[in-house]
């Protein structure tokens, strides 16, 4: 049972959080806070890790048409927002957080193109 915990639990992190050897860094810690309900955590987080998500949220927009009406800051605030709202996952740390949020950026690109092509679906019936 042993060897399967260590099998499982990623490098350098231990099976349970309350034996950690090392100190969290303050960004894991209010990430780890803000997951767990504490509105100043994440109050306090966006700060930290706003110009690295805003610089995710430009490398996502340049994938898409070069009229789209979504801009880097509203992509952060719309991710953020449903990041806010993840108490379910067990973050790992500053990187793993940024990876949600890029795929959280994703899924707000996909939520906006559809709702785009509904209305333009909706558009056209209505001619």
């Amino acid at each position: 049972m042993q060897l399967l915990a260590l099998l499982t639990t990623p490098r350098g992190v231990s099976s349970e959080r309350s034996h950690r050897s090392t100190p969290l860094d303050p960004t894991t810690q209010l990430i780890l806070d803000a997951s767990q309900g504490d509105r100043q955590a994440a109050d306090a987080l966006l700060p930290l890790v706003y110009d690295q998500l805003r610089a995710i949220a430009a490398r996502r927009l340049q994938g898409e048409r070069a009229d789209h009406t979504l801009q880097p800051t509203a992509l952060v605030n719309e991710a953020f927002l449903r990041l806010a709202d993840q108490t379910q996952v067990n973050w790992q740390g500053k990187a793993h957080f940024c990876a949600v949020a890029a795929t959280m950026m994703r899924r707000v690109l996909v939520d906006h193109a559809r709702k785009k092509t509904l209305a333009n679906a909706t558009e056209i019936c209505n001619e």
